[in-house]
This record gives structure tokens, C-alpha cells and sequence, in this order.
């Protein structure tokens, strides 16, 4: 049984992507030309701000995050489809355990029939909205064609198309259930045994085949007899064991064999006399060495700083990372050397590799399915050479295609402006972040919160978690160097108790933080610190005490470096979800790799999943996911930056920061724009 039912225009979900609200006359973001609810209690899912069909809205049409297939949201199952030359949406909601089989072929017989009935008015309409001449809303224009009036008829269409539709779906469900009766053959029962015991009786194959078996092991002994049964000039004894079906071998005078004796690891050889504290000292890497200037002798501090991709200050004194920037000019330089033949030969007004994808497309004509697919196909791999997840490209060539399927464009231009758009529009939706990116607001935000008499100041936390190797020490060092230019102290907490090394590895970051300092100032004034309690210890439990000790000596941020891990390793996964629930991070920072492709869904998705399951089922009743995104190794992979597109995709949460260098300062900014230029060049 249906639960919802509507049919909307689209005219409120333009407006709303261009005032990012969304309107109190119509909650769904569009103008409802009909709907209807079929039970009392469904009656929220049009009028709820966080209904399943307004979710549509949002994560279909506005952020391109589902496409046309199936949207499940409080235990409903949401079908959709379009009428894109008319931009209307048919929208079908029913309770996810029923398995309604009817629905798609619904939504075809709706989307068929209300066109064919109201065509000529629904035309009026949206040339009405589409003129703007006269500066009517899509309310204003709604209200003067009278639409009040002009579906009525359709409820009695509908109804009748519901019952026709259901009814065929029983008859179906009863010809399952009945179904031709199969009749097992009867066969003759064996005729009773005449032997009244009570014992089973044994076939004859049976007992052939125990005295085959007793004749084998005659035979086994007698062989071993004839070799004399000696090995080494001890005899050797053999049994059949016919409990396992093995037989045992036992030496008549043999002796235990001596035990071999374990050796211990030599230790080192310091001459006659034993090692002195200064001997000890030069062989501990850990901890700076002074020369006699003062300075660190372990490794010019110079070398820790790029002044090239040093930051700026902006007009109230913050310390900005850079933006980083697709570099075209080297991208069309490289183009020009690989292709310089084919470029001399081709027009001069050519739109290159992307563009000669739409010359397919050419005439005034209103497009198809068939005319986009060669061009979306060809689309999906251009997208998966960009890095772009295979999953993700699928699914994004899917939402420009259907924005596509019925509009009316003409000439090869319009065409190739046409798809171009659509594609952008697509990646610039999903790129956008849907909350705040701004680290230093929200920090400074918590530590002025107004607080009670008894209450303490408690530092910004955040949880830097990844897979192997992909960097999170390395990067939290970066963040942590930008959070000191703009005048915090920095507390980090090392919770990798288990990678060997990754102790000192924060140890010498933090060593060479400090001789920075501020603006290359060397009195940084205590603003890092290590926070460490050595390997194998809880790494939940490392944390609290971090974070304990930063609230009592006045840090302002705490940064807590865990251990890689496999996304697949559960008992892994869940340590990682009990530091998180313990602790409750303000921000959990997942670190991926810009190099991997379908990789990086599968280790997003499974990281948000993981927490997400563990952290509710804890007892806390709080779920916690993954808040932001740190992109390592950005350098590696020039204009194939497909990476961040799969990533915000799977979480819709934004990426804050991209790694791209071995300096302190090699950390910059995502602008939307610069990623949709890189991925849409040739």
C-alpha cells in the first residue's frame, strides 16, 4: 500500500539553488501541482522539513548525491522520476518492508497519462516562469492560470490507474502462491523383516568391507616385518591404532633428543671498559643536540620551510594557508609538445579532447537517451582517467544525463555550452561544502563559550584517522604549525602505540615546531608540546589523560595522532570507535591519499560506517562519523584530482586541508572552482 504520493515543479528547487533556502509556501523546494497522502500517519512526509521527499529534494536535485534509482529515509523507500522539458517530478513513497512491485510501472503510467491530459497548461506554465518579464513569482503565476481547479479531475485517473495497477499486482502474488501442485510418485514400501532382534542388521557390502580392511593391515605388518624393521640401528616398533587408522612408531632404546638451547642476541662489544654516559648520549637521535653556535645539529631548520608557499596574514592577523591553484599554463604546454601535429592540423576554434566528446551532438533538436549516451559514456571515462572513482563517475554521468533527457538545444554551441554546464553544475554541487570549513572559527568559538564558576576551560580536539602510510603524522605536524602562526598552544597527544618509531617521530616534529615558533621567531614560549606515555599502552586511554592535561595547563587545541589501520579490520576499527566515543572529538579528520581511485570510496566509506555502527552500539547512544577530509601527496597527481571528487561524494563532508610537499608550509586551501577546472581540462 502506497503511503505518498505528488507531483511537483520544479520552478521552487531553481529558486531554491539560487537563494540556498528553502521556501515556507512549498517545503518539498518545489511548486506541488498534486499529492496525496493515503494514511493519517504518513501525513509528515510532505510537510516535514525532514521528511524523506524533502531529503530527496536536497540530496537529489540540489547536491546530485542520489540518482534515479531508489531512496530510503525512517523506514520509507522514495521512487522518483522526471519530466524534464515540462521540469516536473513524480514522486512515489511507501514503507521500505513492503515490497511493492508496481511502483515503476506507476510512476510510467502517471508521468504518461497527467501529460497527455494536462500538456497545453503545464506548457503555459513554465513559459510563464521562464519569461520574467513581468516579475511574477512562480506563486504569482501558479495562482493566476487557477491550477486550483485545474487538476481536479485527475484524482478519478489516478484512482482508477491505482486500482487497475494493484490488482494486477494480487492476482500475480496468487498465482505464486497457488501454483501447479507437484505430486510425488508413490513407490513400494520394502517388504517387513521376518528378524524380530532388535539389533540393526548389516549388508553384505558392509561386511566385505571390514574384512578388506583387517586383509590391508595384514598385509601393512607383514611389509614392514620383511624390511627388517630397523632404521639407524635401533628397531623400530610399529602398532596400528584402529581407533584413528593410523600406525604409531616407537624407538625400543632411543633417548630423548637434547634440547637445543636458546640463544640470546650478543650484545654490543664496548672494549675493556663499559659505555660511558656521553657514549649513550650521541647514540640517542631523539633529542636535539646543541652545538657550539646554539643551533640544532641534527638538520638545518631552514630546510623545514618553504618561503615560497609560506601563508599570509589577512587584515585581522591570521595566518592563511595558501589556496591552491591548477596550474594551466604547464598543462597546455605539455598538451602542445604531445600533440603539436595534431594541433597545427585541426581548426584553430577547436574545444579539444572534452570538447570534441559533444560535437556528436549537433542541430536544434530536444535530446534523447540514445543521442547522450555515446557522449555520457565517453564522459565516464574521461571523469575515471581524472582519478575519479568508477562508482562516483557512474553516478555523476547518471545526474547529467537525466538534467539532459528532453531539453531543446540547437547548434553545436548550445550543445557543447549545454553539457559542459551540466557537467559542472554537477561537480560544483557536490564539491560545495553543505557546513563550515573555517578550523580557526570554530576553535576560537568553543574557547569563548561563557562558563560557570565550576567549569574549566577544555581544549579543541582533533582525531586524525587513515589507513597506512598515508601520512597522518606528517600532515597533523602541518596543521599543527598553522594553528601556531595564529598564536595557539598546541598539545599533541601520541596514540599510535603500536607503528615502532612513531613516538620519536612526534617527538622531532615537535622538537623542530618549537625552534620555529611563530613567524621564525625561536622563543615559540611552550606553544607545542608531546603529550606521550610510550608503546602499547590504550590509546582511549592516552587521549582522556591528554586532554585532561591540556585543559589543566591551558592548551587551547589537543591534536591526537592514532594508528593506522585496514578499513576492513573490525577489532581495529572498533579501538578507533571507543578512543572516539570516549573522548568525543570536536573534529574527526579522516587522511587519505590523493593517488588512490575506487580505493578511496571504499576506505571513506567503510571508515564513516565503522564509527558510526560501534560508536552508537557503545552505550553512548551518540553517532559519530567522519567531520572533514585531509588529502596527502595533492602534488603527486597535477590535473587527475578525481581523488577529492569520490571522497566528498561517499560523506558529503568537505575537504579542510591538501597535503602537497615535505615542508611545514606545504599545506593549502580546496577552492571549488580551481578542482571543476582541473577535472573539465583536456
Amino acid at each position: 500500500m502506497l503511503d505518498h504520493c505528488s507531483i511537483s515543479h520544479k520552478g521552487g528547487y531553481t529558486s531554491l539553488c539560487a537563494n540556498k533556502k528553502i521556501s515556507d509556501d512549498f517545503p518539498a523546494g518545489g511548486i506541488v501541482l498534486w499529492s496525496r497522502s493515503f494514511t493519517p500517519e504518513a501525513s509528515h512526509i510532505a510537510s516535514s522539513a525532514a521528511s524523506p521527499v524533502n531529503s530527496l529534494i536536497r540530496e537529489a536535485l540540489i547536491e546530485s548525491r542520489t540518482t534515479g534509482e531508489k531512496y530510503e529515509k525512517d523506514g520509507y523507500a522514495v521512487k522518483w522520476t522526471f519530466v524534464n522539458d515540462l521540469e516536473l517530478i513524480f514522486v512515489v513513497a511507501y514503507q521500505r518492508i513492503l515490497q511493492l512491485t508496481y511502483v515503476d510501472e506507476l510512476l510510467a503510467a502517471m508521468k504518461a497519462l497527467f501529460v497527455k491530459l494536462f500538456q497545453p497548461l503545464l506548457a503555459t506554465f513554465v513559459a510563464s516562469l521562464h519569461a520574467g518579464s513581468d516579475g511574477k513569482s512562480a506563486a504569482a503565476v501558479l495562482t493566476s492560470l487557477n491550477f486550483a481547479s485545474a487538476f481536479e479531475g485527475w484524482d478519478k485517473y489516478f484512482d482508477a490507474l491505482l486500482k487497475k495497477l494493484e490488482d494486477k499486482a494480487a492476482q500475480e502474488r496468487k498465482s505464486r502462491i497457488r501454483g501447479p501442485i507437484q505430486t510425488q510418485p508413490v513407490t513400494e514400501s520394502p517388504p517387513l523383516s521376518d528378524d524380530q532382534s532388535t539389533e540393526p542388521s548389516q549388508s553384505e557390502d558392509t561386511a566385505q568391507d571390514e574384512r578388506q580392511i583387517a586383509r590391508n593391515v595384514q598385509a601393512l605388518k607383514a611389509r614392514l616385518r620383511g624390511r627388517g624393521g630397523r632404521r639407524g640401528g635401533r628397531p623400530i616398533v610399529r602398532s596400528f591404532d584402529s581407533g584413528s587408522g593410523r600406525d604409531s612408531v616407537n624407538n625400543s632404546d632411543s633417548e630423548a633428543a637434547p634440547k637445543r638451547k636458546a640463544t640470546k642476541k650478543a650484545g654490543r662489544k664496548w672494549g675493556d671498559e663499559a659505555p660511558t654516559e656521553a657514549d649513550m648520549d650521541s647514540l640517542d637521535y631523539s633529542t636535539e643536540k646543541p652545538d657550539v653556535n646554539g643551533l640544532s645539529s641534527s638538520k638545518d631548520l631552514k630546510s623545514l620551510l618553504d618561503v615560497t608557499s609560506m601563508g599570509s596574514r589577512n587584515k585581522d592577523g591570521l595566518y592563511e594557508v595558501k589556496d591552491w591553484e591548477f596550474d594551466v599554463h604547464k598543462t597546455v604546454s605539455a598538451a602542445l609538445k604531445t600533440a603539436e601535429v595534431e594541433l597545427t592540423s585541426t581548426n584553430s576554434g577547436s574545444l579539444g579532447t572534452l570538447g570534441s566528446l559533444f560535437s556528436r551532438l549537433t542541430g536544434s533538436k530536444t535530446l534523447t537517451e540514445q543521442d547522450l549516451k555515446p557522449v555520457l559514456d565517453a564522459m565516464k571515462q574521461h571523469l575515471m582517467k581524472k582519478n575519479v572513482a568508477k562508482e562516483i563517475a557512474d553516478k555523476v554521468c547518471e545526474g547529467v544525463g537525466e538534467s539532459l533527457i528532453g531539453k531543446k538545444v540547437g547548434g553545436f554551441q548550445t550543445t557543447n555550452s549545454a553539457v559542459r554546464m551540466a557537467l559542472s553544475t554537477s561537480i560544483t554541487r557536490i564539491l560545495t561544502p553543505k557546513s563550515s570549513t573555517d578550523l580557526l572559527l570554530s576553535i576560537r568559538t568553543k574557547l569563548s563559550s561563557p562558563l560557570t564558576s565550576t567549569q574549566q576551560r577544555v581544549p579543541y580536539t582533533m582525531t586524525f584517522v587513515g589507513v597506512n602510510g598515508v601520512g597522518k603524522s606528517t600532515n597533523l605536524s602541518k596543521v599543527c604549525f598553522w594553528l601556531i602562526q595564529n598564536g595557539l598552544r598546541v598539545l599533541i597527544a601520541a596514540c599510535d602505540t603500536f607503528r615502532s618509531g612513531a613516538v620519536e617521530q612526534l617527538r622531532v616534529h615537535v622538537r623542530n615546531l618549537s625552534v620555529l615558533g611563530v613567524d621564525g621567531a625561536a622563543d615559540s614560549k611552550g606553544r607545542v608540546e608531546l603529550f606521550e606515555r610510550g608503546y602499547g599502552k590504550d590509546a582511549a586511554g592516552i587521549a582522556k589523560e591528554a586532554i585532561t592535561f591540556g585543559r589543566d595547563n591551558d592548551f587551547d587545541v589537543v591534536l591526537i595522532d592514532t594508528a593506522g589501520r585496514m578499513q576492513d579490520n573490525e577489532p581495529l576499527m572498533r579501538a578507533l570507535a571507543k578512543l572516539v566515543t570516549v573522548n568525543n572529538p570536536d573534529k574527526i579528520i579522516f587522511v587519505g591519499e590523493a593517488l588512490v581511485g575506487n580505493e578511496a570510496v571504499d576506505q571513506l566509506k567503510k571508515f564513516d560506517r565503522a564509527l558510526r555502527d560501534f560508536s552508537s552500539g557503545s552505550g553512548s547512544g551518540k553517532e559519530r562519523g567522519i567531520d572533514g577530509v585531509l588529502v596527502t601527496k595533492w602534488d603527486t597527481v597535477d590535473d587527475k584530482v578525481g581523488a577529492a571528487l569520490s571522497m566528498t561524494y561517499v560523506t558529503g563532508q568537505p575537504i579542510l586541508f591538501v597535503g602537497c610537499g615535505q615542508t611545514y608550509t606545504d599545506l593549502r586551501q580546496l577552492r571549488v572552482s580551481n578542482v571543476v577546472q582541473a577535472i573539465l581540462s583536456d
